[in-house]
């Protein structure tokens, strides 16, 4: 639960059927992971007060627990998305303090993608609106990307205000159909719009570094 360093890899499985996939990248320095392993929640606490002290050095104990619940708060959504990997970066840019997040998804695709789940996930994007939607070739596959900004709920207990609200939160998604039947998602998404430039160069680097495997070791292509 530190911020990784520099070139520092990461992994997840789409274990589905009988042809698991192993899906690795590269995270880039300056990021705090979300912790992914715990045996219940008690452990989960622990993890993400240990996590708390570093993401907030001067805060104090009461700012930290707050942070803390207002963290584990989100984890049953996390794991409904299919959530494998959950990273965030806090920085300047240009003197305005701005944070970004990286989740990696892994989720079953439609039954309705057809020969060509590539041309299916890029007319299904188009379909929902949400943003301007593009194709991909990756050193491992053809992927689709997604370019849009959403609405995102704020608790008021982050803004001091007592009252939710919303706020604008700019994306990029990634999506790598696999050759057993799932999808890898990766997402860099901001509320900040002065660290726009800073952090989707950072995500075009990860991006670039996705891989995939077989459960030998192999390097994979997606075959479309």
């Amino acid at each position: 639960m530190t911020a990784t360093t520099p070139g520092q890899s990461r992994e997840a499985t789409a274990a589905t059927g009988e042809r698991p996939v192993l899906v690795r990248w590269v995270m880039p320095e300056g990021f705090f992971e979300l912790p992914a392993r715990f045996e219940d929640p008690d452990d989960l606490a622990d993890q993400l007060l240990a996590l708390s002290e570093e993401v907030l050095p001067k805060g104090s104990e009461e700012m930290r627990v707050q942070w803390a619940v207002m963290v584990a708060g989100t984890y049953d959504t996390l794991i409904e998305e299919g959530v494998q990997y959950a990273g965030f970066v806090i920085t300047e840019v240009e003197g305005e303090r701005c944070s970004a997040e990286i989740h990696v998804v892994l989720r079953d695709l439609p039954g309705s993608v057809g020969d060509d789940p590539v041309k299916a996930t890029s007319k299904a994007l188009r379909s929902l609106g949400t943003g301007e939607v593009d194709r991909l070739k990756l050193a491992c596959g053809k992927a689709v990307s997604c370019i849009g900004v959403r609405q995102t709920p704020v608790s008021g207990v982050l803004t001091g205000s007592g009252t939710d609200t919303t706020m604008p939160t700019w994306f990029i998604q990634v999506h790598l159909p696999l050759p057993n039947e799932t999808v890898v998602i990766l997402e860099m998404s901001t509320p900040s719009a002065e660290g726009w430039d800073v952090f989707s160069s950072m995500f075009a680097g990860v991006v670039k570094s996705l891989r995939l495997f077989d459960d030998e070791g192999t390097p994979l292509v997606t075959p479309w």
